[in-house]
């Protein structure tokens, strides 16, 4: 009996009892906001929500409280965010203004939202720690796409292939599979040709000149000339000129090639005079 009468003489105790008597007894604040039917009231329990808001968003600004408490700070304001809310929707039941159209967005600078995560927000500190930092990393823009100007500014002739056998590795392997496979088809050649006589099907075939040349053919060059056994030998469509014209004709031209280089027009032109004089 003897502590309780002590608790009775605190000075809490006393306050306590003085509010009572007084009938200035603090008033909770209702855990619905259905359950107010005041205007005033709802206005009061608004402002009192954003009052707590301010303070838990200045503690949490402090990093040294530790991850678990930073953790706790930013739900419970979250939750105070959405308590009021609930409040400004029943102010507006109840006749009041819509603070949610009109009202100052005074702590959206302060929190940041994650994409796609229902409108939650962190806070100072809590915007740091593990796991939520790369919440907020931006990808990187991807790199602008080039024009065709640009494209066919690094278009040269590497690009068609025309350097590939600059680097002195190329053409070796080019040669070396060159000759293994004329190799090859020498061998499947021989293979075939042995095969061939094996089977006493080789007959004898004759060589035939390409470059022969039928000296007997007319100006037309267009007859054909057939040898003693009757057998046709060359046709000649165009006339083939002989090596001796072809060499007179590489000697004039040199003479041309030189007259032109070395001599004046007036030498030039005296020499064209006198082989029209002489008949040339």
């Amino acid at each position: 009996m003897a502590r309780n009468a002590e608790k009775a003489m605190t000075a809490l105790a006393r306050f306590r009892q003085a509010q009572l008597e007084e009938g200035k007894v603090k008033e909770r604040r209702p855990f619905l906001a259905s359950e107010c039917n005041e205007l005033p009231k709802a206005e009061k329990w608004r402002r009192q929500i954003i009052g707590e808001i301010s303070k838990k968003v200045a503690q949490i600004q402090n990093a040294g409280l530790g991850e678990f408490r930073i953790r706790d700070l930013n739900d419970e304001i979250n939750k105070l965010l959405r308590e009021k809310g609930h409040w400004e929707v029943r102010i507006r039941e109840l006749g009041g203004p819509d603070y949610a159209r009109i009202g100052p967005r005074m702590l959206d600078h302060e929190g940041k939202e994650v994409p796609g995560n229902r409108g939650y927000k962190y806070f100072g500190a809590a915007k740091d720690l593990p796991g939520v930092r790369e919440l907020f990393e931006k990808e990187p823009l991807p790199p602008p796409r080039k024009t065709r100007a640009e494209l066919m500014k690094s278009i040269d002739a590497e690009y068609y292939g025309y350097r590939d056998e600059d680097d002195g590795i190329l053409e070796p392997l080019e040669q070396e599979h060159e000759k293994k496979v004329i190799a090859e088809a020498v061998e499947k050649w021989k293979m075939e040709r042995e095969a061939r006589l094996a089977r006493g099907d080789e007959e004898e075939e004759e060589e035939v000149n390409i470059y022969a040349v039928d000296d007997e053919s007319d100006e037309e060059g267009g007859k054909e000339k057939e040898g003693e056994e009757g057998q046709q030998k060359f046709i000649a469509h165009v006339p083939v000129p002989s090596q001796q014209e072809i060499e007179e004709a590489l000697v004039r031209r040199k003479k041309m090639e030189l007259l032109q280089k070395y001599a004046s027009e007036t030498l030039m032109a005296q020499s064209e005079e006198a082989k029209r004089l002489l008949g040339l």
